[in-house]
């Protein structure tokens, strides 16, 4: 078997048959245990593995339907994606064949909400279920453009026999996430499927940067209302005095009076007027604004109670930290990278240098700017709990990591070698 990963694009490009026939023959000796005639791509190979551990049967049928309705259309509501899919659906239109290709609009859990083409191919779309209240995620339907776009986080195409179900063989999709500029929440995605004779290569291209487009209109619109909330805040924050800071429902700051101005505040999922603890400001009072919140600080003594910090990789796509003590708590949603950061500190209760933490997660100690930048973002949301010179959890805090059932499923989407080592240490 060659090593080097097969060039899917340049070869489906020079010879569509010769691709398809090859891709089976790599499927049928992958799946039987064999040694195929050469190593399916990175991102193809990864999915498999995964669905063997879940124990989906590639000779199974993709997942029925199960959201009514009513639950349609409460998602299509509550969807950020609500608000820029006539400009994802624009933006493709001219640049893919409606004829043999329908465009698919996910949520963050593989559910389709939205989706367009000819009657002719939706009805083709229809015999293997990809229609909208169907569940495409991988543990639903195999290894697709969808589920595996969600479960790498990456762009992806997936294209004839590289499907995990048979019946999906035939098919070609390409699919890239959308992330909300506001917190980087995993929004969704937007696909692009069809039958695989008709798929031309640039369309996994032509679907990022659509997706890359809507991320920009969803910022724009952002933008705009956090300064709809300064045109409101700037005069009561020159009324309050004292250390305070107007905040969107986000924690992106607004205006601020009596401290450093920060980009964003991490504020928990639920915030209600009263009293609230946070980690980078103390203990705070909150007033609600028009489309946002007033935070005052309250200068009280720091408890004395130790911390804990409760680091959650057990999810696929969603990693949070929570911090407790005597304050309260506080949880928040972390990115892939401040993942994969925190990680390596809560294995190294020691600390790491700036040198020792970029050949951890990069394999290269030379990139110790890039680690130190992401380091103050961390900081900046966590400065109760960690220390630096070296980067460390600090000493009077109790660390506790929960990781996911299966150890290969430690942040997926990771490249980072000391990732790497955790999983095969379990």
């Amino acid at each position: 078997m060659k090593d080097t990963p097969l060039d899917l694009s340049h070869l489906a490009a020079v010879d569509g048959e010769y691709a398809a026939r090859l891709l089976r023959r790599i499927r049928e000796a992958s799946l039987a245990g064999d040694r195929p005639p050469v190593a399916p791509r990175p991102v193809i190979e990864a999915s498999w593995q995964r669905m063997r551990r879940l124990g989906v049967s590639p000779d199974g049928r993709t997942g029925p339907l199960v959201m009514t309705p009513e639950e349609l259309e409460h998602r299509r509501r509550t969807s950020a994606l609500g608000e820029v899919i006539r400009g994802v659906s624009d933006g493709l239109t001219g640049l893919v064949d409606p004829s043999l290709q329908i465009l698919v609009v996910s949520d963050e859990q593989g559910r389709i909400l939205w989706r367009q083409g000819s009657a002719k191919v939706m009805r083709r779309a229809d015999g293997i279920r990809l229609e909208e209240g169907a569940a495409w995620s991988e543990q639903a339907t195999g290894t697709n453009a969808i589920g595996t776009a969600l479960a790498a986080r990456v762009p992806v195409r997936v294209h004839s026999a590289e499907h995990f179900v048979h019946t999906l063989t035939r098919w070609t999709c390409a699919a890239a996430p959308v992330h909300d500029p506001r917190d980087g929440r995993l929004l969704g995605v937007v696909d692009v499927s069809g039958p695989a004779t008709g798929f031309h290569p640039t369309t996994l291209a032509l679907v990022t940067a659509v997706a890359r487009l809507a991320e920009g209109e969803l910022r724009e619109r952002h933008l705009r209302a956090v300064e709809r909330l300064r045109s409101v805040a700037a005069p009561i924050l020159n009324r309050v005095g004292g250390r305070s800071v107007a905040v969107d429902t986000h924690g992106w700051t607004a205006a601020v009076t009596g401290m450093a101005p920060v980009d964003r505040l991490p504020l928990p999922k639920s915030v209600r007027p009263g009293r609230l603890w946070l980690p980078s400001l103390g203990m705070c009072a909150v007033e609600p604004l028009p489309g946002g919140w007033l935070l005052t600080v309250r200068e009280e003594p720091p408890p004395d109670a130790e911390s804990k910090v409760v680091l959650d990789l057990s999810r696929p796509r969603r990693w949070s930290v929570t911090v407790s003590g005597a304050a309260g708590s506080w949880a928040r949603e972390l990115t892939p990278r401040h993942a994969e950061l925190l990680y390596v500190l809560a294995e190294h209760r020691e600390g790491r240098s700036a040198a020792e933490l970029a050949a951890d997660v990069f394999g290269d100690r030379t990139r110790t700017v890039t680690v130190r930048a992401e380091m103050s973002r961390v900081r900046r949301h966590l400065a109760g709990v960690l220390a630096h010179r070296p980067y460390r959890f600090r000493e009077e805090v109790e660390v506790a990591v929960v990781r996911p059932a299966h150890p290969a499923d430690l942040l997926p989407h990771s490249t980072a070698p000391a990732v790497a080592d955790g999983r095969l240490r379990g």
